[in-house]
């Protein structure tokens, strides 16, 4: 799943991210969620969130339990 819409994530759901620093590499870093800094519903990037270790970036997916 993608992180563009706010309704996917919430707080622990685990996301990987790509730091501001990342942007032009594309590198991605796992996390779980702790607050949800977008406002609004959707963003063509992904979704701002802060991970509970503190990082801040975008949501590019959401990591599914495998069951």
């Amino acid at each position: 799943m993608n992180g563009k819409n706010r309704k996917d994530i919430t707080a622990g759901t685990e996301v990987a991210i790509v730091l501001k620093a990342d942007q032009r590499t594309g590198k991605l870093t796992r996390g779980v969620v702790k607050d949800i800094l977008t406002n609004s519903s959707t963003h063509p990037h992904g979704i701002k969130v802060r991970l509970l270790d503190g990082q801040v970036g975008r949501v590019q997916e959401i990591i599914t339990p495998k069951s």
